[in-house]
């Protein structure tokens, strides 16, 4: 099923909601998750419905049909291989972070051409330049790429010879790939920005008043 990137970014905003409620609370309307994250009524609707059937007028959805249903739209079921290049501060902590795996993320090595022959929450971390053939021999599509910006573009290209095909990458800079690799861009300098900027206008608009 094919749906807008706005509302598959929605989607685990919702998951996530809803594994927050109390166990025993077994419905869950549109409406009431609308209000709870402030997102407009007929988008959250709009949004559930694109996956999920299961809405029952003055009912509501089962809430964990509901969190089974996001989960498979959204392959966390899956556990899929990842590696992470840069195991600096940043790379360290992300491999530290045991909560991707609920995610469907599992980040089973790093790669760095200093700190090599160590190990990280019980990660190795290799020699870049076995990357390629770690790659191929365990079948990894995910690459992480969390190397200064100066590096990022050099990575990226290795990456796509090692044959991964899709990478989540933090470093503040715009990768040029061809058009068969999936690339995201995790721009923090960004959403700091945005937060910001939001918090200007809010402390702005309560002078006002």
């Amino acid at each position: 099923m094919k749906i807008s990137i706005s509302t598959l970014r929605r989607l685990p905003v919702y998951l996530n909601y809803l594994k927050q409620l109390p166990e025993e609370q077994v419905n869950i309307s549109a409406t009431a998750i609308a209000t709870a994250l402030r997102y407009g009524d007929v988008q959250v609707r709009k949004d559930l419905g694109a996956v999920s059937g299961a809405g029952k007028p003055k009912v509501g959805y089962n809430r964990i049909e509901l969190i089974e249903t996001l989960e498979r739209f959204l392959g966390y079921r899956e556990v899929k291989k990842a590696v992470l290049v840069g195991a600096g501060k940043l790379g360290e902590a992300l491999m530290g972070y045991g909560g991707f795996r609920d995610y469907g993320l599992d980040i089973v090595a790093a790669f760095d051409n200093r700190n090599f022959g160590q190990e990280v929450s019980g990660r190795m971390i290799y020699n870049i330049t076995e990357l390629k053939d770690f790659c191929k021999k365990e079948n990894i599509k995910i690459g992480v790429i969390t190397v200064p910006h100066f590096a990022a573009q050099q990575v990226a290209d290795l990456m796509y010879e090692s044959d991964i095909k899709a990478i989540w990458n933090f470093a503040p800079i715009h990768l040029n790939l061809p058009s068969d690799i999936l690339v995201h861009d995790e721009n923090m300098a960004a959403s700091l920005a945005l937060l910001t900027k939001q918090l200007e206008d809010k402390e702005l608009l309560e002078a006002e008043d």
